[in-house]
């Protein structure tokens, strides 16, 4: 009778667990649907941008811009500083998500530090922001209210500082750790180098380019130089963004993922516990009808 009351117990529970992933699962799904979208608009532009940038440029024009000039190493006489952005999420109950971004951040951190870099650590989200803490690394900053809807001007505040400092000489490089989102099961973390601009995606080298061959695709009004004083911070800002949208779409979909698997799980758990509950059961019952022919066997005889 207590085991019968026991798996009762149990299978209720489990019924309860079941109907709040399911909610949970339902809940990502429908955010997931809304973060991918934001996902498809941004990367486009983050292309044109890209496209738009290397297609302006000439060795000369390279020259003039500190966003695009790469600075030399600490051991030549280069800036020390280098800053990591790492992007994980608020909440947890996503499977790995976080502690993949998590590592691969702390990987790029030390690879930072073998080349003689001081690495200055600004953490987007909580679940990032508590590991280093508990590491007791030092953060530069740390952002919280960025949360599953970022926005370009949450973009726009946290590379803002840093574009002054690269623009001053006092930082060697910019890198982006963040979740890259290829489908709702495929977020692999990735790094993302920001500063200095390398822009890619053109079919004859930038150092190539002359002014013959981008006078066959733009007519510049104004001239390049302006029209890249105004593309560069703005390529930057959007490179940002794009890697707080991909997070965030990365997020619901590993959420998403997780949450169907527990649910999953927790039928098949239900599943055999009834089995085991049907038998214990009929086990009982079996017993009871015996102890009652034998009663009445007894008043008989």
């Amino acid at each position: 009778m207590a085991k019968t009351r026991e798996l009762k117990r149990r299978i209720r529970s489990i019924q309860s667990t079941k109907k709040i992933t399911r909610t949970m699962e339902m809940v990502a799904t429908s955010k997931l649907k809304r973060a991918q979208d934001r996902v498809v608009a941004a990367r486009p532009y983050a292309q044109a941008l890209r496209d738009a940038i290397a297609d302006l440029l000439t060795p000369e024009l390279a020259e003039r811009f500190p966003l695009l000039r790469r600075p030399p190493s600490p051991a030549r006489g280069g800036p020390k500083a280098a800053a990591v952005l790492m992007i994980t999420s608020n909440r947890g109950l996503a499977g790995a998500f976080n502690a993949n971004v998590i590592r691969l951040a702390l990987k790029r951190c030390l690879e930072l530090e073998g080349e003689g870099h001081t690495v200055a650590l600004y953490a987007v989200g909580k679940k990032g922001i508590k590991y280093f803490q508990h590491l007791k690394r030092p953060l530069a900053l740390a952002r919280l209210d960025i949360g599953d809807r970022p926005t370009a001007a949450h973009a726009l505040e946290l590379v803002t500082p840093l574009i002054a400092e690269y623009e001053a000489g006092k930082l060697a490089s910019l890198d982006v750790v963040y979740a890259n989102f290829k489908s709702a099961l495929s977020t692999p973390p990735a790094v993302m180098r920001v500063l200095p601009i390398e822009p890619k995606g053109t079919d004859a080298p930038t150092h190539r380019r002359t002014e013959k061959q981008r006078a066959a695709n733009y007519l510049l009004k104004p001239d390049a130089d302006a029209i890249l004083t105004a593309l560069l911070p703005l390529y930057v800002k959007n490179q940002v963004y794009r890697a707080l949208v991909e997070t965030a779409a990365s997020e619901q979909g590993a959420r998403r993922t997780a949450m169907k698997n527990a649910t999953d799980n927790a039928g098949d758990i239900l599943g055999k516990l009834s089995i085991t509950y049907n038998r214990a059961r009929q086990a009982q019952i079996t017993q009871e009808l015996a102890e009652i022919v034998g009663g009445a066997a007894a008043l008989a005889g």
